[in-house]
Parts: structure tokens; C-alpha cells; sequence
């Protein structure tokens, strides 16, 4: 799918030979070495390493690892085979990616704008290294202004009474090489059946007023408590309504004298710095999930 906004500030076509490497264990000894004297062996020049142990008696450990492979294309897959030896060996989840491969990003949204117009902005600048492949809303408030951008937009409305067509539309339009889908205020409920089909691949930003302040009009709850901190979430999406790990979380005190409007237009603005930090950490493959929580190496 071509896209018409060209942008060359790709991390990948700097380093066209570089890949990360994401791993969690059960902790214990020899780890890092074995996986550097791997990359040794295949001739692997090691640029970044991050790791982090749970407990280092009997916890977990995570480990990301960037590096760079000559001939990178045609060797991964032949790196990612011998690599299974050394997985086995120690009980690891892992993936290996190439850093030159963008990933495809799916957007869902409202009538909010604040989120998805931060996201094509920095799409737009080359500070998001990815595809944005299409936007999905339930409105067609947004669709010039997405298409304005080159980006196919597909309106699919949503009722009570028609959300299983519509999710299945949503999973037509979407189809199979989608890497995470990002809910940028898309005031919907997502089913459990789509979420096992994107598990820890779907990104939702909330107001972390939650629980304190459910249900409609979160800011004007808010400024009746006269609340002095207000913030937001993002998070991956799982059956737990906002209850799915959390990703990344920013806060901004406030005081009695700002009305709702001010609260909304605060609030607005710390959503859609959080969100777009979650989803660049995301495609830069820097979160490891664990249980209901994650490990985020930024």
C-alpha cells in the first residue's frame, strides 16, 4: 500500500543491517554471555544492551539487545533458526526483528481529534518510524483531514445491535499484516474476540482519573472533587476494561482555579503526548510484557 507523505528519517535506512532482539527467561546464570558469545559467532557487532532481572533468585529476566548483522536480509532467517538452540537451552520467549522493516500501524478514532492528529504530525515530521497502514472510526468526522494525509480511511459505523458485523469489517479491513492497532480515543468497547486476535498489540489512552471517576463527563467529576493532579494512561487492551498492562503514564497539577474547559484542554494534551510515547516505544520493540505488567527499556 502506497502511502503519499515521504519521509527519510528512518532509524532502518540508517542501519539497514540492524536488528533487536527481545528475550524473557526465568533468571539465572550465564544468560547475557551466551547471548553475546551468539551474536559473536555469527558476526554480530552488539551497538545497545538493556536488561533487567525481577529477582535474581528465581525471578524473571529481560534483556533487549540491538546489533548489527552484515548481510542482515539474507542471514535472519538463518539466525533466527541456530538462535533456537540457545532459546531452548534457557526456557526464553524471544523475537528478533529487523529494524529496517517499518511496522504497520492501525489507527481507530471518534470524534476526538487531539490523539490522531499527534500521531500523523509526527508520522508526517519522521519522529514515528512506522506505516500508519489506515484509519478505522466509527464517524466520518476525521476523514479529510486523514485522507488529506494519503491514508486510506474507512468509516464503519457502530451500533449495539450491528458490533459483531462491525468488528468483523473492522478485522476485513485490517486483514493480516497489521503489527498494532492504537485506539487514539476510539470511544468503543473492544470485544474479547478481537483482542485475541492483536493480544499486546492493541494501545489504548485514557484520563487516569480510573477508578475514581467513571462513567460520563470524567472532568467535570473531577473539578467538582476539586482535584489538584490530573493525568493519563496508555495501555495495552485486554478484558479487563482499562485494565490491561500499562505502557506509559504523565501527570500536570492543576489547581481551583481551572474550570472544566481548562481540565479538558490539559488533559487533551497529556493524552496525546502518552499516547505517542507508547506507540513509539511499541515499533521500537522496547516493551516486554509480563503477566500485567510491563518492562519498557527507554
Amino acid at each position: 500500500m502506497e502511502l503519499h507523505v515521504k519521509r527519510d528519517h528512518s532509524t532502518g535506512g540508517q542501519y539497514p543491517n540492524r536488528a533487536r532482539m527481545l528475550i524473557s527467561c526465568p533468571d539465572g546464570p550465564g544468560i547475557v554471555a551466551a547471548v553475546s558469545h551468539f551474536l559473536y559467532q555469527q558476526g554480530a557487532n552488539i551497538v545497545q544492551s538493556d536488561q533487567y532481572t525481577m529477582d535474581p533468585d528465581g525471578g524473571m529476566f529481560f534483556m533487549r539487545v540491538e546489533f548489527d548483522l552484515p548481510k542482515l536480509d539474507e542471514r535472519l532467517d538463518e539466525v533466527r533458526s541456530i538462535f533456537g538452540g540457545v532459546a531452548e537451552r534457557f526456557k526464553m520467549d524471544w523475537q528478533i526483528f529487523n529494524v529496517s522493516y517499518k511496522k504497520k500501524l492501525a489507527i481507530f478514532v471518534s470524534k476526538e481529534d487531539h490523539c490522531l492528529v499527534e500521531l500523523l504530525w509526527q508520522w508526517q515530521a519522521g519522529d514515528l518510524d512506522a506505516d500508519i497502514a489506515l484509519v478505522v472510526s466509527n464517524h466520518t468526522d476525521m476523514q479529510a483531514y486523514v485522507e488529506s494525509f494519503g491514508i486510506p480511511f474507512h468509516h464503519i459505523p457502530v451500533t449495539a445491535d450491528t458490533k459483531a458485523e462491525a468488528e468483523q469489517r473492522q478485522l476485513e479491513v485490517i486483514g493480516d499484516n497489521i503489527d498494532v492497532i492504537i485506539l487514539a480515543r476510539y470511544m468503543q468497547i473492544i470485544s474479547p474476540s478481537f483482542i485475541e486476535h492483536y493480544r499486546h498489540r492493541i494501545i489504548n489512552i485514557h484520563h487516569s482519573f480510573l477508578p475514581a471517576f467513571v462513567g460520563g463527563k470524567p472532568y467535570a467529576q473531577a473539578y467538582q472533587r476539586g482535584v489538584k493532579i490530573i493525568g493519563a494512561t496508555a495501555h495495552y487492551v485486554t478484558e479487563e476494561l482499562d485494565g490491561g498492562p500499562i505502557i506509559e503514564q504523565d501527570v500536570q497539577r492543576v489547581s481551583h482555579s481551572d474550570d472544566v474547559s481548562e481540565l479538558k484542554r490539559i488533559g487533551r494534551t497529556i493524552e496525546r503526548v502518552v499516547l505517542a510515547r507508547a506507540v513509539k516505544w511499541h515499533i521500537e520493540d522496547r516493551i516486554l510484557v509480563h503477566h500485567n505488567k510491563t518492562v519498557v527499556f527507554n
